[in-house]
């Protein structure tokens, strides 16, 4: 299919914690979208530095890298058509207070430091392909057809 995207969601360790991988990787799934990568790893202060480079002069960086080297997490790639807007309105508002119910942080998050989630974001030009290779290398990475495509897409 030549309109496929590629984008990053991880599981954050409070996620892992809550046992709710396999509940967010079946909602992916059951939307339609393709697991092309995906691994359990334990962040180093490095990665995740790297990872949330962007917040770096912001007081809550600090915590953040904390946060995301306290435990866990699950790193995936999924590909589909508009992948990245498709990911994005299933994961909900960055706040769970603001999350509708029946987004994955909506139905799972109380609160914004332990949203569950991260999913990349289109308005971080070129956000995908950075985090993509932050945390996979290409032969970590799938390409394969996938029986239902012709049944999702025109």
């Amino acid at each position: 299919m030549s309109n496929d995207e590629r984008t990053f969601v991880m599981v954050k360790p409070d996620g892992v914690q809550r046992g709710l991988i396999g509940e967010i990787v079946s909602r992916f799934e059951h939307r339609g979208l393709k697991l092309v990568g995906a691994k359990a790893l334990q962040l180093d202060e490095e990665l995740a530095s790297q990872h949330y480079g962007e917040h770096r002069d912001k007081p809550f960086f600090d915590g953040l890298v904390e946060f995301i080297t306290s435990a866990p997490v699950f790193a995936m790639v999924w590909e589909g058509k508009d992948a990245t807007r498709q990911v994005r309105r299933m994961v909900g508002a960055t706040d769970p207070g603001e999350s509708a119910p029946g987004t994955i942080r909506g139905d799972y998050g109380l609160d914004l430091g332990r949203n569950v989630i991260h999913a990349s974001d289109h308005a971080d030009e070129g956000a995908n392909e950075r985090e993509i290779d932050l945390f996979f290398d290409e032969s970590e990475l799938l390409d394969y057809e996938q029986a239902t495509d012709e049944w999702q897409y025109e």
